[in-house]
This record gives C-alpha cells, structure tokens and sequence, in this order.
C-alpha cells in the first residue's frame, strides 16, 4: 500500500514524485505557507506534506502592503530557516518579483541559490505561457518547478485583486497557461482565485496536480497563509479563507497575562530566580 501525502510517516523528504503519484491515485493534500523554522516544524510534526516559503511573508511577516518589495535574499534567509525547521515536508520556495521576468538565465540563477544556498526542494514562479521558457530551463537543470497561475499577486499593479478567468475568453487563457506550464515541465500548477467550474475543468485536463487556493473544491490540493488559517491575521480576510484558530486572541491573552504579572510583581516568582 501506497503511503499516504498527508500525515504519512517515512524517513524522508517528500517529493514531486509523490505528488505526482498522489493525483494518480485520486489522493488530495493540503499544502501551507511557513516562514520560519519554529513554525515549519510544527506544521512538518502536524503532517503538511508540502511547505511554501511563499514571498506573501512580505503582507504577513514583513509589514508590506503587497509582495512586490519581497527579495531574493530574503526568500533565501527565510526559505533555509524552513528547511532547518523541517524534516520531511517537501520545502517550495518562491521566486519573488523582479528575479525571473528578465528572462531564463536570470530565473536559473535566482532559483539556483534557493537550492544552493537555502535548500529548497523546488521553487515557484507566476506565469504560464509568458514564463514557459523560464520553467523549461529551470526544469531542463534539474530544479522542480510549481507553476501560479489566475489571480498572480506580483502583478497587482496591473490586475488588482479580483478573480481571473471569467468568461469564456478568459477562462481559454487560464487553459492555456496552464497547459503551457505543464508542457514546460511544472510538476504542479496552483489556481489562484479563478471560477470553481474552470478550476475544475483545468485539474481534469491536466497531468500534473492543481493546487487551489480560492478555485473550488475540484482541485488536487488546497494551499493557505498558514496565519489566515490559523487566526492570526487581523481584519477581514479573503472569502476563500478558512479560520481554523484565532492564535491573535491566545496570543494576546497570554501577552496581557504576563504584563499583569510582571506589574503586580507576580512574576518571576521564587521558582523563577536562583540562589
């Protein structure tokens, strides 16, 4: 019997390989952003079979307004803090804006040091048909390849946050891309705010797993910011988010628990200090 993607023991990383026997078998897996090795590990011990270093560590962890500024040296610290973190989740990086849309040996070089230098099994770029030669090269050099596809948030000054793929024109574009990245050699594609029926329709037509995130249930698997799943993220929150937590309020009670504590001298208590 096959091991299962999800909560599956085994003493070694997991691979594209095994996502890829994983949709031949029908089997679905989720997949969440880390950013830190503290995080990763209790994800990697929970049995998440697939870790993100997703550059949306620039909206959660890194204070910015969008992806957009995020680096390669930072997806680099964060991604090597992951895997440090990690012992079997196969650990995706992403490549963020500005280290891949000059073109394919630009992209070679940028996802070559999230492999050298931080260890990442595979990295993740935006783009199907207009990044298929940057995936083929990647591909081509032996650095797995997750392809991101509708809503691509490095381009929100051009697409603002709205879904992507409505309407028949446009949702034979999201085929095409899709397509394109899968010919180009992307192990897998991740949906990102599309129509559910398209999502649906694109996971069929493709060979490779489809990764959704606001794109149904149709698809192979599902991938959310571990903070918005987990309730730490404040305010309104996208549609498609599902709180399984609220960590802000634990996380503040506890804060406001240890200030009393420390101004009313309850803390540190004798079991706290040394003779």
């Amino acid at each position: 019997m096959p091991q299962t993607l999800y909560g599956g023991t085994r003493n070694r990383r997991v691979t594209v390989r095994d996502l890829a026997l994983a949709k031949e078998r029908g089997e679905r897996w989720p997949m969440l952003t880390a950013y830190d090795a503290m995080t990763a590990s209790v994800l990697d011990e929970a049995g998440i079979p697939v870790l993100l270093v997703g550059d949306s560590a620039g909206n959660c962890h890194l204070g910015y307004e969008t992806t957009v500024p995020v680096t390669l040296d930072q997806m680099t610290l964060l991604t090597a803090a992951v895997v440090r973190g990690t012992g079997r989740a196969l650990v995706v990086a992403d490549l963020p804006f500005g280290s891949y849309q000059e073109g394919e040996v630009q992209a070679l070089r940028s996802a070559t040091r999230l492999v050298k230098e931080a260890g990442a099994g595979a990295v993740k770029l935006e783009g199907g048909e207009r990044s298929a030669g940057q995936i083929g090269l990647l591909v081509r050099s032996g650095i797995p390849v997750m392809a991101h596809i509708g809503l691509t948030p490095q381009s929100v000054h051009a697409m603002g946050y709205r879904v992507q793929g409505r309407g028949e024109e446009a949702a034979d574009q999201l085929m095409r891309d899709a397509k394109a990245a899968q010919d180009a050699g992307a192990f897998a594609v991740v949906l990102e705010m599309v129509p559910a029926s398209v999502a649906a329709q694109v996971t069929r037509a493709l060979q490779v797993p489809t990764v959704g995130i606001g794109a149904g249930a149709d698809c192979d698997a599902q991938v959310l910011v571990w903070t918005d799943m987990a309730g730490l993220t404040p305010g309104k929150l996208p549609r498609f988010v599902q709180r399984y937590a609220d960590l802000r309020g634990a996380l503040t009670d506890a804060a406001r628990a240890y200030a009393e504590d420390v101004v009313s001298g309850a803390f540190p208590a004798s079991e706290h200090s040394y003779e």
